[in-house]
């Protein structure tokens, strides 16, 4: 089969999976309440708890909000396809005509549309609670596009694993276990400066703190006069962020794909 083939196949999976935002009210209230929430939680519960000298929390916690919601986004893919082998669909989808890879490949890509609609609920939030873009609109739109990129990159990670376990629940709970420490043990929330030892050296190499970085270097909310970052990935994070990127789509697309052809319904 062509790649036009397979990619027109792929683009079909993606709108069957977006117009379940309509038709299923958990997934829309994920998509647009939760972003809302997290960005009102830490903004006014902790806002005024944690200081960033030079910098408004409220800007620098955006960057870590950014993350954290894409990262979580990037779930849809292996509960939708953990769901869809539980009730049988994917052996109705391997009954048609289509290429072999498109239902991965569609997946992933309505991820990429949760996402947006995520991070535009959540910029319009976060210049509601005084969170602003200080770099000028191309910088903006290349820390968004970075974001989608990466959360992109794991929900690759996140189709294999719905490949692999037995239930929606089953990935719900991993995800969970995996994401909130790579979350909270980064810069998303406070500076990994004011990490104790061990932490401080696990959140500088950690890629969710160098998405966060990335980010807020491109919107311009690194506070004034900040001293240069000791780690690496810290110094250079957009760099750093696409070296995980390609790491984990090298590894994870072949892998996810290969797991589909193989799998069978439960």
């Amino acid at each position: 089969m062509s790649l036009r083939s397979a990619l027109g196949d792929g683009m079909v999976i993606a709108k069957r999976n977006v117009i379940k935002i309509k038709r299923v009210p958990e997934v829309l209230v994920f998509v647009l309440i939760s972003p809302i929430m997290f960005v009102l939680l830490f903004a006014y519960v902790f806002g005024d708890s944690i200081s960033v000298p030079g910098l408004s929390y409220r800007e620098f916690l955006m960057g870590g909000i950014f993350a954290q919601t894409v990262i979580f986004g990037a779930t849809f893919t292996g509960a939708g396809l953990a769901e869809d082998m539980q009730k049988g669909i994917i052996d109705r989808f391997r009954s048609l005509p289509m290429s072999r890879s498109a239902v991965v490949f569609g997946r992933t890509a309505s991820d990429v549309i949760y996402n947006v609609l995520s991070l535009i609920i959540m910029a319009l939030t976060g210049l509601v609670v005084g969170w602003r873009v200080n770099n000028g609109i191309g910088s903006m739109l290349l820390g968004f596009a970075l974001l989608l990129l990466f959360a992109y990159a794991v929900s690759w990670v996140m189709a294999f694993v719905g490949l692999i376990v037995p239930s929606v629940e089953v990935i719900n709970n991993a995800a969970f276990l995996v994401i909130f420490p790579l979350t909270f043990i980064s810069n998303a929330f406070v500076p990994s400066d004011n990490l104790p030892g061990p932490l401080k050296t696990f959140a500088e190499w950690n890629p969710v703190s160098s998405l966060t970085q990335a980010a807020r270097e491109l919107f311009g909310n690194i506070p004034a006069g900040a001293p240069e970052p000791d780690a690496w990935p810290l110094q250079n994070p957009v760099v750093y962020t696409l070296i995980w990127v390609g790491i984990i789509l090298v590894v994870f697309v072949p892998l996810s794909v290969n797991q589909y052809k193989r799998v069978k319904s439960r």
